[in-house]
Formats: structure tokens, sequence, C-alpha cells
């Protein structure tokens, strides 16, 4: 299968790892904790992290804003390697944060490819 545009494959990029800094940034605002480059950095890379892990598993350039199955390992590979990332590391990987942090990724990560695909059929 061809490579996708490099242009779109760096925008659909982009908007996965803007989606992976505004979850974690949400996410520390809710908690009071201090919206700080740093703070925002130490809570994303783990996330961001997997959303690598999941583009490379997908090969994502090939069809990077399908929903599926682009969009699906790369949303779940973002919350697998990132909750296995923050338990080796001895930050929290409580049962509620996983499922708010599941919920949440798969909104904006297939959220966006879903509006995308849905406005490339108009």
């Amino acid at each position: 299968m061809p490579t996708a545009d490099r242009s779109l494959v760096l925008k659909a990029l982009a908007a996965d790892l803007l989606c992976v800094v505004v979850f974690c940034t949400i996410g520390r605002r809710s908690h009071a904790e201090g919206l700080t480059v740093a703070g925002i950095a130490e809570t994303a890379w783990p996330f961001l992290t997997g959303t690598g892990v999941g583009w490379l598993l997908a090969r994502g350039w090939r069809r990077p804003v399908s929903p599926a199955p682009t969009g699906v390992i790369v949303w779940a590979a973002t919350v697998v390697v990132g909750m296995l990332l923050r338990k080796v590391t001895s930050q929290g990987t409580a049962t509620s944060f996983i499922v708010v942090a599941s919920l949440t990724t798969a909104v904006l990560l297939l959220g966006w490819r879903g509006a995308t695909h849905a406005l490339s059929r108009r």
C-alpha cells in the first residue's frame, strides 16, 4: 500500500500528538496540578510514547486519517503503552484513571478521524 501525502501524514501525526497533550493538560488542570510545560511533559510523555508506538504498529503513514485500523491501533497503543510506562515509573494507574484515559483518548484520537472521514464523504 502506498504512503499517503507527506503533508497529510505530518498533519495527522501532529493532530494525534496534540490530542494527547490536550488530554494531559485537561487532566492536570482538573486535578489542580500545575500547568507548566515541565508538568505537562511529565504527564504526557508515557502517552506520547504510546502514540508513537501505535503509529509504528499501524504504519500510520499509509492511512493516517483512517479511523480503523489506524485510529484504533494508535488509540489502543496510546493507552496500553502509556499505562505500562506510568506503572513502571510509579505514576498513577488507578482503574478509574484507566477508564477515563481510555474514553477520553478514544474521543480525541478517533473523534478527529471520524469527523475527517465524515467530511470527506460529503
